[in-house]
């Protein structure tokens, strides 16, 4: 088992920056993929970066590239997200995930390839 609890979301404003992080405890951190999913109201959740175990490769969905960069510390156990720019479509509850599975299969299967959800974390952006 895997627990990853998120932490540094907020109410921010547009243009602004936030990162948010997610630490893991359990088994051994550095073996998973990690990746940062969102859902909005009334929307799907949907992957938006992932990170490889050894954290030199990253993919991004292209509304955030560019503004979003995500990291790992396998020291600290932590993944983070940072965010610039923010947009009001950023508005959405972020959640940290886990995978067993490599980088571009994780990518590939989106939610489906997840084995460890955290709770997740608000972020919201107004005007």
């Amino acid at each position: 088992q895997v627990q990853l609890a998120e932490s540094g979301g907020g109410l921010v404003q547009a243009g602004d920056s936030l990162r948010l992080s997610c630490a893991a405890s359990g088994r051994t951190f550095s073996n998973y993929a990690m990746g940062w999913f969102r859902q909005a109201p009334g929307k799907e959740r949907e992957s938006v970066a992932a990170i490889n175990w050894g954290g030199s490769s990253t993919y991004y969905t292209d509304s955030v590239k560019g503004r979003f960069t995500i990291s790992r510390d396998n020291a600290k156990n932590t993944v983070y997200l940072q965010m610039n720019s923010l947009k009001l479509e950023d508005t959405a509850v972020y959640y940290c995930a886990g995978s067993l599975r490599t980088l571009r299969r994780l990518w590939e299967l989106g939610v489906g390839g997840i084995d460890y959800w955290g709770k997740g974390t608000l972020v919201t952006v107004s005007s």
